[in-house]
Order: structure tokens, then C-alpha cells, then sequence
């Protein structure tokens, strides 16, 4: 299996581990995204995850969809920043907070960027 994939174990979907996230997890602003992540020791049984695309702006739901495919996509193929030599499990929000509909590749540095800097904190 090629290690550019998103399978249903890498996302985010137990509601305790997303109210731990947003409760007692670190954030930050990079444009388009406000992101909000929490790190936990590597176990066998835990798994890191992702939550993308939770919308604040965009009322239309084509455009909603859009902007979390573009967002799932970015992450997809640069989440090895991440999981390159990092033994913990990170579990990682990108709100999106802008108004307009961005082109693929502002999103794609944007969550570049927010990798990184997460990188650096760990």
C-alpha cells in the first residue's frame, strides 16, 4: 500500500479524543487555517488523526466540499512531514477561516506550513 494514502484509521473520529484535542491541545493561525493540534505518546493501540475541513464560512455545500477534498488531499501528500522520525501520534484540526474559495495550491502551502511548525514543536 503506498504511504500517500488517508485510510479510516488515520482519521479523527472518537469525540474524546477530539474534545481532548480542542481542550487541552496547542493552535495556531497560518492563512487560510486556524489549526489546532495535541500530541500523545506512540502506543500500539492509538492511532494519530486528522480532521479536515471543518468549515466556518462557505454556506453552499459544493463549496464546502471543495475546500475539505482540497484540504484531505493537501494533507494526503505531505503528511510524511509528520510521520517521518516523530513517534507520537498527532491528532491535527484545520479550520477553515476565509470567505473565499482559495485555489488548491494556497491550501497546499498553507498545510505545509502548519506541518512544519508543528514538526518544530514536537
Amino acid at each position: 500500500m503506498s504511504a500517500n494514502t488517508l485510510p479510516r484509521t488515520e482519521r479523527l473520529r472518537s469525540l474524546g479524543a477530539v474534545r481532548r484535542m480542542f481542550e487541552s491541545g496547542e493552535s495556531g493561525f497560518i492563512f487560510p487555517f486556524r489549526y489546532v493540534w495535541f500530541a500523545a505518546p506512540a502506543t500500539e493501540q492509538s492511532v494519530g488523526g486528522l480532521v479536515a475541513g471543518a468549515m466556518r464560512f462557505p454556506r453552499r455545500a459544493n463549496k464546502r466540499n471543495l475546500l475539505r477534498r482540497r484540504t484531505k488531499e493537501a494533507y494526503r501528500l505531505q503528511k510524511q512531514i509528520v510521520h517521518n522520525g516523530t513517534p507520537v501520534n498527532l491528532d491535527l484540526a484545520l479550520i477553515y477561516s476565509s470567505k473565499e474559495v482559495l485555489p488548491y495550491k494556497t491550501i497546499a502551502n498553507a498545510v505545509r506550513r502548519i506541518l512544519e511548525s508543528v514538526v518544530e514543536h514536537l
